[in-house]
C-alpha cells in the first residue's frame, strides 16, 4: 500500500469517527433538552456544579489516553457548556412573557382603565407621598385632565440612608383616600415582600421600581398577588434581564404584568439617565405585555419632556408616568424634575391637541 493510499484509508477512518462523534453529541444533545425540562418543570437551576465535577471525574478515572487528564477535562467542560447554552436557548424560546408563546397583547384591566388595548394611558402623580393635602390637590387635577391613574411614593428606596424614605402605610392610605374622593386607580412602589398583603388593602397596582427589579423574591411575591403589576427596568439591566425578572412575575401565575422603560445608566451627564428608546420597539417585539416610559426619571429635565413624549408613543409605547406635584420646589425628594400642576395641564393640553393620547372625558370628576 502506497503511502497516499494509508493516509487516504487513515482520513476514511476519521471521516467515519467525526460522523460517529457527531450522532453521539446529538444523542447527547437530546438527553440534555430532556433533562433541562424536567429541571424547569421542578423549579431547579440548570447548573449543577456537583453533577459536572462528578461526571468528569468518572470520565478522567476511565481515560485510556493518549489525551492526557487535563485535555480531557477541558474538551468535557467545552460539551458541558454547549449543553447548559442549549438548555437556556430552548428554555428562553418558550417564556411566558415571549410573543413566540403568545401572540396576541396582553391586556391590562385597572378598574375601567384598560391599558394595551391600542389606546395611550398616562399615569402620574408625586414622587413621594407627604401631606394630604398634596396629593389631593394633584388627584384633583388628573380627574380633570381625563387621567385615571395615580402614582405616589409611599415607600422610598433612596441611594443615600439619610433622604426621606416616605410614610408607609401611612402614605398608602392617603393615596387610597385621595384615589377614592375623585375616582382614580392607585399605583404604588413596594419594597418588602412581607408588605404585600397590606399593601393590597390600598393599592391597584402594586410597582416594583428600577432599584428592585432583581429582588427576585420580592417578583416572587408579586406574582402571587391577585393585582396587575407595574416592573421598571433596572438602571443597568439589559432588555433580556428585563424580561427574565417578568417572567419571573408571571411563571407565579400572575400574567397582569406591565413594563416600563425608565432610562439606563450612561456617561452622559445632561440627562440623569439615558432613555433607551429603542427598548420600546424591541419590547413591543419580544413580549407581549404593554410598554410604558417613564419620562421623568429617564431624563430628569422638565424642558424636553413634550418631546420625549412624543418619541416614546411614536416608538410603540402604550403609555406615560411622569412625575406632578403641587409645589415642585420644596418636594422631598426628586424637586429638580417634577412639573407643577400649570405645567402638567400644559402637558396634557398638548398630548391631547396632537392626538397621540385620547382624553377620557368619563373619567372627569367635579
Amino acid at each position: 500500500m502506497s503511502m497516499s493510499e494509508e493516509l487516504n484509508k487513515l482520513r476514511a477512518q476519521i471521516d467515519e469517527v467525526n460522523g460517529e462523534l457527531l450522532t453521539l453529541l446529538s444523542r447527547r444533545a437530546e438527553l440534555t433538552k430532556q433533562i433541562g425540562d424536567v429541571k424547569v418543570a421542578q423549579g431547579v437551576n440548570r447548573f449543577d456544579p456537583v453533577r459536572e465535577r462528578d461526571m468528569l471525574d468518572m470520565i478522567v478515572a476511565s481515560n485510556p489516553g493518549p489525551f492526557d487528564n487535563d485535555t480531557i477535562r477541558h474538551l468535557f467542560k467545552q460539551i458541558f457548556k454547549a449543553s447548559l447554552d442549549l438548555q437556556q436557548q430552548d428554555h428562553q424560546k418558550v417564556l411566558l412573557v415571549s410573543r413566540k408563546r403568545q401572540p396576541e397583547d396582553t391586556v391590562v384591566a385597572i378598574g375601567d382603565t384598560v391599558v394595551g388595548a391600542g389606546e395611550k394611558t398616562i399615569v402620574a402623580g408625586p414622587c413621594s407621598v407627604e401631606t394630604e393635602e398634596q396629593v389631593m390637590k394633584v388627584a384633583q387635577s388628573l380627574s380633570e385632565q381625563g387621567v385615571s391613574l395615580l402614582r405616589g411614593g409611599a415607600f422610598k428606596p433612596r441611594t443615600s440612608p439619610y433622604d426621606f424614605q416616605g410614610l408607609g402605610e401611612t402614605g398608602l392610605a392617603i393615596l387610597r383616600r385621595a384615589a377614592d374622593a375623585y375616582g382614580l386607580k392607585v399605583i404604588s412602589e413596594i419594597v418588602n415582600p412581607s408588605d404585600m398583603e397590606m399593601a393590597a388593602r390600598y393599592v391597584d397596582v402594586v410597582q416594583i421600581g428600577a432599584r428592585n427589579m432583581q429582588n427576585f423574591e420580592l417578583l416572587k411575591a408579586a406574582g402571587d398577588l391577585n393585582l396587575p403589576v407595574f416592573l421598571k427596568r433596572g438602571m443597568s439591566a439589559t432588555v433580556e434581564e428585563f424580561l427574565f425578572a417578568a417572567e419571573y412575575i408571571v411563571s407565579r401565575g400572575n400574567s397582569q404584568v406591565i413594563l416600563c422603560e425608565r432610562g439606563i445608566r450612561t456617561y452622559e451627564k445632561w440627562t440623569r439617565n439615558t432613555l433607551d428608546i429603542s427598548a420600546v420597539p424591541l419590547l413591543k417585539q419580544e413580549s407581549h405585555l404593554p410598554v410604558f416610559v417613564d419620562i421623568t426619571h429617564s431624563i430628569g429635565r422638565r424642558d424636553i419632556q413634550i418631546p420625549i413624549a412624543k418619541a416614546a408613543l411614536a416608538a410603540g409605547a402604550d403609555g406615560l408616568m411622569l412625575e406632578v406635584h403641587p409645589d415642585p420646589a420644596v418636594a422631598l425628594s426628586d424637586a429638580n424634575q417634577q412639573i407643577d400642576i400649570p405645567q402638567f395641564e400644559s402637558f396634557m393640553d398638548q398630548m391631547y391637541s396632537s392626538g397621540l393620547v385620547q382624553r377620557e372625558d368619563k373619567l372627569v370628576r367635579s
